[in-house]
């Protein structure tokens, strides 16, 4: 992939998705298009524009994501709509000869109970977490794709499984955000009302880890440029993305109220869901490569939050 390459990035209005364009801003042929003119659940449409633009290099961010509510409220939705973006555009990138292509996954594909740090060859060896089983069943549907279409046509997929990511263009919705924005949102809230407390969902003992997305889109293009898929086994096509360090909720909440200037008291509401308890990803194979994040937790949410104040009054915030 050189500066004069054709590129699309599927999905540039997002947090993933605006961040590898802006990683790619100095390259020349970067192809984007809005939803609402692209309807990438539908074959016809998607077929039409990779024969107009025919790209040799493609990133699929496009997706339908959200939080723990949002997956276990709305399960049809992310396992329909995730599932045919990605099986879309894996024939059409074949079908129009793309050189090379990075599907972006979940670390949510990998079972519930699992060695930690979450090793790529832990992909289909027990069951899914069942609060987001449905969005992870499409994620795995397309990894799989990858694999079949680098196994039977000759492609050169690969499936990139990103840790829990963050920052600029984020859902800050409570009920459709991850944790990390979530909580921004409501700490934010908090001060401004003055509030006595805030109620935070579980008992903040599950661990998570945390990646800024400019180094999420930077390890994209590292990842594109770098790996190279094998065909015979599932894991043979994931990279795992992340930053080799977790931290527990019952942390990570104090240090955003903290840096929001939030003062008052955090009570845990033992009665909502933890989640999958741990989850950090092993990321020797990227260390590998070369590669290795280099945002802070507490500076990656600093700049988060500078943007969401900034961007208050934008009508696309999602809030």
């Amino acid at each position: 992939m050189d500066k004069e390459s054709r590129i699309y990035v599927a999905g540039d209005s997002g947090l993933v998705g605006s961040a590898l364009c802006a990683r790619l801003s100095d390259y020349k042929k970067v192809y984007t298009i809005p939803h609402e003119s692209l309807e990438l659940t539908d074959y016809k449409e998607t077929r039409s524009f990779f024969r107009l633009t025919k790209p040799e290099y493609v990133f699929i961010a496009a997706a339908r994501v959200g939080g723990i509510l949002d997956n276990d409220t709305f399960p049809v939705e992310f396992l329909d709509v995730n599932a045919r973006i990605e099986l879309n555009i894996l024939r059409a990138a074949t079908e129009f000869g793309v050189k090379k292509l990075l599907l972006l996954g979940s670390s949510c594909i990998y079972p519930r109970e699992t060695p930690q740090p979450i090793p790529e060859v832990a992909i289909l060896s027990g069951k899914l977490e069942p609060t987001n089983d449905a969005y992870a069943i499409a994620k795995l549907a397309g990894i799989i794709g990858c694999r079949s279409y680098n196994r039977e046509r000759g492609t050169q997929f690969v499936a990139a499984m990103p840790t829990n990511v963050y920052g600029p263009n984020d859902n800050f919705d409570l009920h459709g955000a991850h944790v990390l924005p979530a909580l921004i949102n409501k700490f934010h809230h908090a001060k401004v009302v003055g509030a006595p407390t805030v109620e935070l969902w579980g008992s903040g003992v599950a661990r998570r880890e945390f990646m800024y997305v400019d180094d999420l889109a930077d390890a994209c293009v590292h990842v594109m440029k770098n790996f190279v898929p094998a065909s015979h086994a599932v894991e043979d096509v994931i990279i795992n993305i992340g930053t080799g360090v977790d931290v527990s909720i019952s942390a990570l909440a104090p240090l955003i109220a903290d840096i929001i200037g939030y003062k008052g008291k955090l009570v845990w509401n033992t009665s909502k869901p933890d989640g999958t308890l741990r989850k950090m990803l092993d990321v020797s194979r990227l260390s590998n490569l070369g590669w290795k994040s280099k945002t802070t937790l507490a500076v990656g949410i600093r700049k988060t939050y500078e943007w969401f104040l900034d961007n208050l009054d934008n009508d696309n915030l999602r809030i």
